[in-house]
């Protein structure tokens, strides 16, 4: 049952990509008119604007990622059948990555060169996404699971997922610094500890569906 569901939202997800990876695109296209044609500015910038641009596409597709299983009784037929509220978030968690990770990840080449990244920034700002973009779709997760059912539900997740996301921003746009190997570790604990503990938060808030 685990299987069919991370593939099943995942081809969701690759479907629906077209919209994050727009986004994401748009708004590396328009970050230098904001800002001017000034190489070296764009450069020293463009990775914390691209890491804003992927933080808000992973919002995108977040209510639907638990509210239409919710509602459709999905998820009491996993309870039914003996599998953890905590299996299925991180289900839902791996799908959505794969739906919105690779992907973004692609777009970020392109994304760079609108920027004028030299190849050292892109090997730092692709790494940083193959990093990041786990904990992002875990926080995604785990807030549509804390927020489904709830009027306004869209908006009160961006209110929830961005605090929550500031660690992964400061430490991503970090890590472009020439030194900046320190910010990359932090980023990757950081992510570590989102992604391995949000199956457990994001169980804990579907078993309150129920109650």
């Amino acid at each position: 049952m685990i299987l069919p569901l991370i593939r099943r939202d995942a081809m969701r997800g690759l479907r629906a990509a077209g919209l994050p990876v727009v986004f994401f695109l748009i708004a590396a296209t328009l970050f230098p008119f904001a800002v001017g044609p000034d190489a070296r500015l764009l450069a020293k910038a463009g990775g914390g604007m691209l890491w804003l641009a992927a933080l808000l596409a992973a919002l995108l597709p977040i209510e639907r990622l638990v509210a239409p299983d919710a509602e459709a009784g999905i998820l009491d037929q996993f309870t039914v059948r003996g599998i953890a509220d905590e299996a299925v978030a991180a289900a839902k968690i791996a799908a959505h990555w794969l739906g919105f990770g690779p992907p973004l990840m692609l777009a970020a080449l392109p994304g760079a060169a609108l920027l004028g990244l030299d190849g050292a920034a892109l090997w730092r700002l692709e790494a940083g996404l193959a990093i990041g973009t786990p904990a992002l779709a875990a926080l995604g997760v785990t807030v549509a699971a804390l927020t489904v059912g709830l009027r306004g539900a869209g908006a009160l997740a961006g209110l929830v997922l961005l605090p929550l996301a500031v660690p992964l921003l400061i430490f991503g746009a970090g890590a472009f610094d020439a030194g900046g190997s320190g910010a990359l570790r932090l980023l990757a604990a950081t992510a570590l500890l989102l992604t391995f503990g949000a199956p457990f938060a994001a169980g804990a808030a579907l078993r309150t569906l129920r109650d």
